[in-house]
């Protein structure tokens, strides 16, 4: 899930000076529930936007903003209430909102701030545990990635900081080399924390990244 938070609404209004008629766009599934751009929180923003003097021509809040054939078929839909618009705000992660760049020439801003991919452990609580980093090595560290959950993001640890099971960095953080060791001890297979690692393959990470998945009898098998 992408987590997102929202901006504040004074730089979401300065955003849109000059722009008097609005169109808000939502989305129905991480946004929702980051409680970012769900139904309730566009009803709010449009509220808000209204009490400014601002016209919202529409809003719409659906499944994978960040689809763009999805978006773009979602404006056909609401045709009359997009070309009212002088510009579009838009309630979900950076994808989303670029997703609706390509959807429109009129100006596009974010309300929200794309912050990472995160897990969630309940309601409201969400944890990051995977920087997307294109070379996954969660098989010699237990499926407990060293990148995203050691503080420091060592490959080769624990550093000379971990003080029982925590992070010299802050108390309230737990070591990631801690967690890693008392994993592989648990399957025993510490002999893969002695592997000396070189050093990360940070081109893995691609900037931008683009993959293309061939269908079967399309190039494929």
């Amino acid at each position: 899930m992408i987590i997102t938070t929202s901006k504040p609404f004074e730089e979401v209004l300065k955003a849109l000076e000059g722009e008097d008629k609005v169109f808000i766009v939502g989305c129905g599934s991480c946004a929702t529930t980051c409680e970012t751009g769900g139904e309730e929180q566009v009803a709010e923003m449009k509220a808000k936007l209204e009490a400014e003097g601002k016209t919202v021509t529409g809003t719409v809040v659906y499944e994978e903003v960040c689809h763009e054939l999805n978006t773009k078929r979602k404006f056909r839909e609401n045709k009359e209430a997009v070309e009212a618009a002088d510009g579009f705000l838009v309630m979900c992660c950076g994808a989303g909102t670029q997703s609706v760049r390509e959807a429109t020439e009129k100006p596009v801003h974010p309300a929200c701030n794309t912050v990472f991919l995160g897990n969630i452990q309940r309601h409201g609580h969400f944890v990051e545990k995977c920087s997307l980093c294109g070379e996954c090595v969660l098989e010699d560290f237990g499926a407990i990635c060293p990148v995203t959950r050691c503080h420091k993001g060592i490959l080769n640890g624990p550093c000379g900081g971990t003080d029982e099971g925590k992070c010299e960095t802050s108390k309230e953080k737990d070591c990631g080399w801690t967690l890693i060791y008392n994993q592989l001890e648990k399957m025993g297979k510490l002999d893969r924390f002695r592997k000396i690692y070189g050093l990360k393959n940070w081109q893995a990470n691609m900037k931008p990244g683009r993959v293309i998945f061939e269908k079967k009898g399309e190039g494929g098998e």
